[in-house]
């Protein structure tokens, strides 16, 4: 079966053997080693942090292909009396921020390669739980090499590595919901909206 296309591609760092990490187009939901079809694969986008180093779908990633996925922002809806209203969440300085995700490879029937990735979440922080009950995990800079597994880190450090990222390192705004079609991808998306 062909793979479904990928109209706006998710990047991670992938730690490399031998040289340094690079920078590379995922897809994005973790086709899982035994998945027989691809599509159900990419549903898997998250992988919660609690027991993720046990939990069969995840263990094997969690122990060997951890990456960084660097976003501006990250979006969670908050629940109103009208419905959903989108929020964008980012660090308060507005710079970039690298998230925990574990990477996957998978070969379909056909022998054609697929490489991909889901998002390790967490409980949210105080600002975050406003808004959604998970969160990404967001990895500052020091940690990135321990993750990355090109520092030594055993489970428990990296364990300790999946808390929830500290609320006053961070802002959020209502956006449109447009936000909501993955076919809407532009810089249009994090601009903030007024809501009554």
């Amino acid at each position: 079966m062909p793979r479904p296309p990928i109209s706006s591609p998710s990047f991670a760092l992938i730690p490399k053997p031998v040289s340094q990490p690079r920078l590379g187009a995922l897809g994005l939901g973790a086709v899982l080693v035994r998945s027989k079809d691809i599509n159900v694969g990419f549903a898997n986008i998250n992988a919660k942090a609690e027991g993720v180093e046990n939990r069969p779908p995840f263990r094997e990633a969690f122990q060997r292909r951890r990456c960084l996925v660097p976003v501006e922002n990250f979006y969670e809806w908050k629940k109103t009396a009208t419905g959903k209203q989108p929020h964008a969440i980012a660090p308060s300085d507005r710079g970039l921020m690298a998230l925990a995700g574990l990477w996957e490879n998978w070969r379909s029937s056909a022998g054609e390669w697929v490489r991909s990735f889901a998002i390790v979440t967490t409980t949210p922080n105080e600002l975050c739980a406003e808004l959604h009950n998970r969160m990404p995990v967001v990895l500052g800079p020091v940690t990135w090499p321990a993750w990355l597994g090109e520092a030594p880190a055993d489970q428990r450090q990296l364990r300790l590595m999946l808390a929830p990222y500290p609320s006053e390192k961070m802002t959020c705004w209502p956006v449109s919901t447009r936000v909501g079609n993955v076919k809407n991808n532009d810089p249009s998306l994090i601009e903030p909206i007024w809501v009554r």
